[in-house]
């Protein structure tokens, strides 16, 4: 396992803010973090990344305790830290060398990324007369830039365009074909689902799912089954007391399981209720979300 947080726990007066925390990251995965704000998910990255010691339990990195010294984290907070009046490629060169880069890699990388996001035009400019998306990319860059061995990504996609969202998804491709071992905290459920094979829900500190995201979404207990509504199929199910939602030409009903779906088209059959079309789903993984955060 690359990183394996085992019984985490962290207080901040009477609130627990993570109560027993446990997670397994092989090396090379992506793990989708998710929860409401408060949930504690900025608690258990900041433990992760050192900035918060944990009450108890433990963080391990290769089956030993993690040593920020040995190990190469590339973080993109939710709250953006540029410095305004700074030249992007002071800032970009400064936080190069942080990491242990020399100056003349760190100019090839800063070069190397500005190109790659299609800004070069912007280095010799200030953050603050960038636009908000680009300073997300250049915040991006400062990410990225020392190739770091395991990425923390909070809100990645927020003040991203859909042409930029695109764009840094297909990075986020990247380096997970990189075998970089990537957290991924975000809103945009979509985007969990397109690179997360584990997921992890946390509500008011704990645990709610975690897990394979497959595997999660093949045991959650139900299907969306829709079908084409042509008004006797709706008035049919409204008789027979079927919860469902409507939407334009379709209705979309929760079944078990496939046994469930041709039970209830036998029934339709017998009512000579004619089924034009269907299709079963899994549940999103923003149903499931929902659902556990209520």
């Amino acid at each position: 396992m690359s990183l394996n947080l085992k019984n985490v726990n962290k207080s901040f007066g009477k609130t627990h803010a993570v109560s027993d925390f446990t997670v397994n990251l092989p090396k090379g995965q992506v793990l989708g973090l998710l929860g409401r704000n408060g949930a504690g998910k900025t608690t258990t990255i900041k433990m992760i990344l050192g900035l918060l010691v944990p009450d108890t339990g433990e963080i391990f990195w290769e089956g030993a305790p993690l040593d920020r010294e040995k190990i190469s984290i590339g973080y993109l907070p939710e709250e953006r830290g540029l410095y305004q009046k700074s030249k992007v490629s002071d800032q970009l060169r400064y936080f190069a060398e942080l990491e242990g880069m020399d100056r003349q890699k760190a100019n090839q990388a800063i070069d190397y990324w500005l190109e790659k996001l299609e800004i070069p035009e912007h280095k010799e400019k200030k953050a603050s007369d960038l636009s908000k998306g680009n300073q997300q990319k250049i915040q991006l860059i400062a990410t990225l830039i020392h190739d770091p061995e395991l990425l923390i990504l909070d809100e990645p996609f927020s003040g991203l365009d859909p042409v930029n969202a695109n764009m840094l998804a297909s990075i986020i491709e990247e380096q997970v074909k990189m075998k970089k071992t990537v957290i991924l905290s975000s809103h945009r459920m979509e985007q969990i689902e397109t690179f997360c094979e584990k997921v992890c829900l946390m509500k008011d500190g704990k645990t709610v799912i975690e897990g394979n995201l497959s595997e999660i979404k093949q045991d959650y207990g139900y299907r969306n089954l829709t079908l084409h509504n042509d008004g006797e199929l709706e008035n049919k199910l409204q008789e027979w007391n079927m919860i469902f939602e409507k939407s334009l030409n379709e209705v979309k009903l929760k079944v078990r399981d496939e046994s469930e779906a041709f039970e209830l088209f036998g029934r339709l059959h017998s009512a000579n209720i004619p089924i034009r079309y269907f299709k079963m789903l899994e549940p999103t993984l923003n149903e499931i979300f929902l659902e556990k955060v209520k």
